[in-house]
């Protein structure tokens, strides 16, 4: 007797409502794509309890008449796809003929639509349909799912709070509305309304509507195209960022999506620019001839695959980096105008209730010595030194100065230094601001093979571990592009006799063994990756800290250097640097002046 049987009808779709379907979430975005592929202009979803007592999602859309209406909730049965050549040329959000089907198998459908021509009223329960009648004649159509898993009560249990249902429908709303900021969508959930925009076709105002309006003043524009793709969008300043990626908004062909490397791509592009576990707000859309592009990846159309995805990261990188480069970051200081005065208590001020910051004394010596390279001052503005480079070798360019001059007035708690200029006034971390310079420093001097070097006194003898000496071996060039001179003594020894001039004086040991660390370490070796991990070890080591006090000389010379450099609004580590006020907060704050 054969062991093998076909399915139910019933049976296969409760199996693929299984991967359609697995939180309320996913039944909204079938319904709401669907409305989109009707080429409606305005989508209301209605929930009550986040979905799980009813979804409703009404549209005026084309709709459909009576035999499509009953046809819909068949197994595999679209009017989006004809034949194998249109699966890859997909332009519709959905084409698989499997949502319908799925979501009826397991909830209590009520479809009512109309074309302007004919208007039908279905209801289907547990994916048997149970009456067609004829309705008014309203173009559009109007689709309610109540009891979500009724009759699959392992499913049911299995879903998540109300409130975390609400949260995953409320973002995928969201990314919606940025997708198509032409259609006017309303989410409600219990009569309360939690999104409205207005389908006029601006992005900036669906943001607002999501973000707020502090989000978008904070925007930089997204355009650039190449020969195969068009990328616009919005994406943040870096001192407007999440802890996590989920504002990260993909789109494909105004499609969402997930893809990781496009992410990581977004996030690296901020590197330095904003902390390592920060990522920013961004919408972008990636317009492209449909054939680049599978879709037809899983059940919810989210993963996709892309061709020719090196050419798209680079676009992204290029376009995101240079916007960044030419904007103005310096942080907005906060300014609280709503404040109220009280009369003041004329007591004495106890001097225990004010402990001065203990602060240590040093004093930096910024003119230039024939045995080391100081604090701060660049390889550039040695001219001893300048003689030993190759002529031919290609000095980075300094980056164009976007920050007017600014003159130190003083320095607070011995770690802020307190500037103003014609625009307002500056607080700038020194620590973050030598640390910036001293990154610069490095990096380009790496980049640049500058092989100027100092003789240890008594050379430094390192000793290895077998498996990680053989592979430092492997990447002796790296020792030798630096200007390392050494030489191996022994069994797994290397004994260290010159380094490179910009390695902290004061912690020549601890720099180069920590740059050894980083060779081994480094799994996916490249020389730019590199540079940027040895110039922050060495920055933080080469700069003053907090508490350090320093002359107003020095401070002069630090601004006059960071304001020089190619991103002088953050740290190597995404901390700022600079926080401004300008002259029109500092009137607000004291009431001068009115909005």
């Amino acid at each position: 007797m054969s062991k093998i049987s076909v399915m139910s009808e019933d049976l296969s779709n409760k199996i693929a409502a299984g991967e359609v379907v697995e939180k309320t979430m996913n039944v909204v975005k079938e319904l709401v794509e669907n409305s989109i592929d009707a080429n409606a202009t305005e989508i209301i979803i209605e929930l009550k309890d986040s979905g799980v007592l009813e979804i409703k999602v009404t549209d005026n859309g084309i709709g459909m008449d009576r035999e499509d209406a009953k046809l819909c909730f068949q197994r595999h049965a679209t009017s989006k796809l004809h034949s194998l050549n249109d699966l890859f040329n997909i332009t519709s959000l959905g084409f698989r003929g499997e949502a319908l089907p799925s979501i009826a198998s397991v909830s209590n459908i009520i479809l009512k639509t109309s074309n302007g021509k004919t208007g039908t009223i279905v209801r289907i329960d547990g994916g048997e349909i149970k009456s067609v009648e004829n309705c008014d004649l309203r173009c559009g159509t109007i689709m309610s799912v109540s009891n979500l898993f009724y009759n699959t009560p392992v499913r049911l249990k299995y879903l998540k709070s109300l409130y975390a249902e609400l949260a995953n429908i409320t973002e995928y709303v969201n990314k919606m509305a940025l997708s198509y900021p032409n259609i006017k969508f309303t989410l409600i959930n219990n009569d309360k309304e939690l999104l409205k925009t207005d389908g006029s076709g601006n992005l900036l105002k669906v943001i607002n509507s999501i973000y707020g309006l502090e989000v978008t003043k904070k925007m930089m524009e997204i355009d650039n195209k190449s020969d195969d793709f068009h990328i616009i969008g919005y994406t943040t300043y870096p001192e407007v960022n999440r802890s996590n990626r989920n504002n990260i908004t993909i789109l494909v062909n105004n499609r969402v999506i997930k893809n990781y490397d496009i992410i990581k791509t977004i996030h690296e592009c901020y590197h330095t620019f904003m902390a390592q576990d920060k990522y920013p707000i961004t919408v972008l859309n990636i317009l492209c001839d449909p054939f680049l592009v599978d879709v037809n990846i899983h059940p919810t159309k989210m993963d996709v695959k892309f061709s020719k995805i090196d050419d798209l990261k680079t676009l992204i990188n290029d376009t995101i980096v240079n916007n960044l480069k030419k904007n103005l970051l310096i942080q907005e200081g906060y300014v609280n105008t709503d404040f109220v005065l009280e009369k003041i208590d004329e007591a004495p001020i106890k001097e225990e209730y004010y402990q001065k910051p203990e602060v240590h004394e040093v004093k930096f010596d910024f003119t230039v010595k024939e045995d080391n390279e100081v604090y701060l001052n660049t390889i550039e503005d040695n001219p001893k030194k300048q003689e030993n480079f190759d002529e031919k070798e290609e000095i980075i360019p300094v980056h164009e100065v976007k920050i007017k001059p600014i003159k130190p007035i003083g320095a607070c708690h011995g770690t802020y230094i307190i500037g103003e200029n014609e625009d307002g006034i500056y607080i700038i971390d020194q620590h973050a601001a030598a640390e910036r310079i001293n990154y610069e420093k490095c990096y380009k001097a790496i980049l640049n093979h500058f092989k100027n070097k100092i003789d240890l006194l008594v050379p430094i003898t390192i000793e290895l571990p077998n498996n990680e000496y053989l592979i430092l071996k492997k990447h002796f060039d790296i020792l030798d592009r630096l200007g390392f001179i050494y030489e191996e003594f022994g069994v797994n020894t290397l004994v260290i006799r010159s380094h490179p001039v910009w390695l902290p004086e004061k912690a020549i040991d601890e720099a180069i063994r920590k740059i050894i660390d980083i060779i081994i370490t480094e799994e996916d070796f490249s020389e730019l990756k590199f540079s940027d991990r040895v110039s922050m070890t060495m920055a933080c080591k080469m700069s003053i800290k907090g508490n350090d006090a320093i002359t107003i000389e020095d401070m002069t010379y630090l601004l006059n250097k960071l304001i020089q450099c190619d991103n002088p609004y953050t740290c190597p580590h995404g901390r700022p640097t600079i926080i401004s006020y300008s002259k029109y907060d500092l009137e607000k704050m004291f009431k001068r002046a009115l909005d």
